[in-house]
């Protein structure tokens, strides 16, 4: 197999490492996050109460988007994906502490850690997709993107099975020793042999290079913002407490349910390409994400009205929810491809960094909004408040521009 990997061009081992990196960290973050929801559930935590400790999560993905892109373009993409990874292993770490010691302000700290970590993992391996392939190869391009990002949505939905059968066979602190110990393993595989200097500026990079110049970028962040606030105002705390205390489902139902919806989803995005046109030389543009943006938004005001009517709330959601999860799949992949398309060669992950800041800002936003509007107004205004930011992303959408006309697939 070494032999094999050796053989391998230079830019598809490169390839190959990022991604194994990358599957790897996502598996622990999708099992984290289960872990850490069905131990404090055990504990006695209410779901607002649990929501609660992933807010550091997510709020420090927005700040170490937009540092990660400066810091990566000035030491390297290697550098600041090893970075995570090192800190994934010392958030995980922290949490194999007695039972005693895990208290909130702890909890939400080992979280802060593991959302930097994250995010520094994610925007380097997406920029790093950049670094390999040449210009003329979009089609190449928005394939290699598709597969990373369809794979770890795949792989996310694949950690949070591990994560519960880990806490039901080792309990919580076996399990998140076991995954830290692999993901020390994996880090070190990373020192040893991802190409050095990967990604890094050429020309000098200042901090005032943070904040995106690029009227495309700002255009797509803008859009991306919304698009997330849109899923995470109702998936993310208002869905799960909806199926217990509508459906009557059990926690075993729920997650395993939440589990497959996020690995059909990931498979979905893997298969963006082809959807969007791929297979007929067509690269999509900003008028392709329009499109798709529209589509998204239709689809939610269906399930909102169904709820908000009361008409079979059970099919309404299913339903809706595996057709929103689909559409949304391939808003995303679309989003991704087009961000590293725009992004300029030297110091991509300054624009991937601002990017991504936005799509965090979004997922916070929309994690806020999904524990307080359900708590007051329940998931159709949840629902009806992700119609709301879905329009507000085609309306951006719509100044989205679109490749040269002479551009091709490879």
């Amino acid at each position: 197999m070494i032999v094999a990997f050796s053989n391998l061009s230079k830019d598809v081992r490169q390839y190959m490492l990022v991604t194994f990196n990358y599957w790897n960290f996502t598996v622990t973050d999708g099992a984290l996050r289960m872990l850490v929801v069905l131990h404090f559930h055990q504990l006695g935590y209410s779901p607002l109460q649990i929501a609660s400790l992933f807010l550091f999560y997510e709020f420090f993905g927005v700040v170490t988007n937009l540092v990660g892109g400066w810091l990566g373009a000035k030491l390297g993409l290697n550098r600041t994906m090893n970075i995570g990874l090192a800190m994934q292993v010392v958030a995980l770490f922290m949490l194999a502490v007695p039972s005693a010691y895990l208290t909130v302000p702890w909890v939400m700290l080992a979280q802060a850690l593991s959302g930097i970590a994250k995010d520094l993992n994610k925007m380097s391996a997406k920029s790093a997709i950049k670094t390999l392939v040449p210009n003329n190869q979009q089609g190449a391009l928005y394939k290699w993107i598709a597969i990373l990002t369809g794979s770890k949505n795949a792989l996310k939905g694949a950690g949070f099975f591990i994560g519960g059968l880990l806490l039901a066979t080792i309990g919580f602190k076996g399990a998140v020793i076991a995954m830290a110990s692999v993901l020390f393993v994996v880090l070190f595989m990373s020192l040893a042999w991802l190409e050095k200097g990967m990604g890094k500026a050429k020309k000098k990079v200042k901090f005032t290079h943070l904040f995106s110049k690029s009227s495309s970028i700002n255009i797509l962040s803008a859009a991306r913002m919304f698009l997330f606030g849109a899923r995470d105002v109702w998936f993310v705390v208002a869905l799960p407490i909806y199926m217990g205390q509508v459906f009557g489902w059990d926690h075993t139902w729920v997650g395993g349910f939440l589990a497959l919806w996020v690995i059909a989803y990931g498979f979905v995005q893997g298969l963006a390409p082809r959807i969007t046109g791929r297979a007929k030389g067509v690269v999509p543009d900003g008028k392709a994400a329009l499109n798709w943006a529209v589509l998204l938004s239709v689809i939610t005001a269906l399930v909102a009205f169904g709820i908000q009517t009361g008409w079979q709330p059970e099919i309404t959601i299913v339903a809706g929810l595996l057709i929103f999860g689909a559409v949304f799949a391939v808003n995303s992949s679309l989003h991704s491809y087009l961000i590293v398309s725009y992004a300029k060669d030297d110091g991509v992950s300054l624009d991937v960094g601002f990017y991504y800041m936005a799509n965090a800002m979004g997922r916070l936003i929309g994690t806020i909004l999904s524990g307080w509007l359900y708590q007051i107004s329940g998931l159709a205004a949840c629902l009806w408040v992700s119609f709301a930011f879905l329009a507000i992303t085609t309306l951006i959408s719509i100044r989205l521009p679109a490749h040269p006309k002479d551009q091709v697939v490879n």
